[in-house]
């Protein structure tokens, strides 16, 4: 599922429908253009707290990944450890590969 995910990632970066990084993420998420906010699995504790504060400041959903920044970074092409998705459909895609990854299902 990782990779499912990780390639998910890689279109939507050439979409150009994900932003990257804290403060563009925060503003994102203040502008309303963001569906989903995803943190690495080695984002820093501090760092995660402050952008779940605010994701819940404006209600917006946030899910941490089982991958790392330099696995995220291999499939956007920038080692980053916070990300915003902006488009529906890909969200959408995101939530459940999220899901089924936690629910402990394999790759097909």
């Amino acid at each position: 599922m990782k990779d499912k995910l990780l390639n998910l990632l890689g279109i939507a970066r050439r979409a150009g429908k994900i932003t990257m990084g804290m403060d563009p993420v925060k503003s994102s998420i203040a502008k309303g253009e963001t569906r989903v906010v995803l943190l690495a699995r080695d984002f820093s504790s501090r760092s995660a707290s402050g952008i779940e504060s605010v994701c819940e400041e404006w209600g917006q959903e946030c899910l941490h990944l089982g991958q790392s920044m330099d696995e995220i970074g291999m499939a956007i092409g920038k080692r980053v450890g916070v990300i915003s998705v902006n488009d529906a459909g890909f969200a959408k895609k995101v939530r459940e590969l999220c899901r089924f990854e936690n629910e402990g299902g394999t790759a097909l």
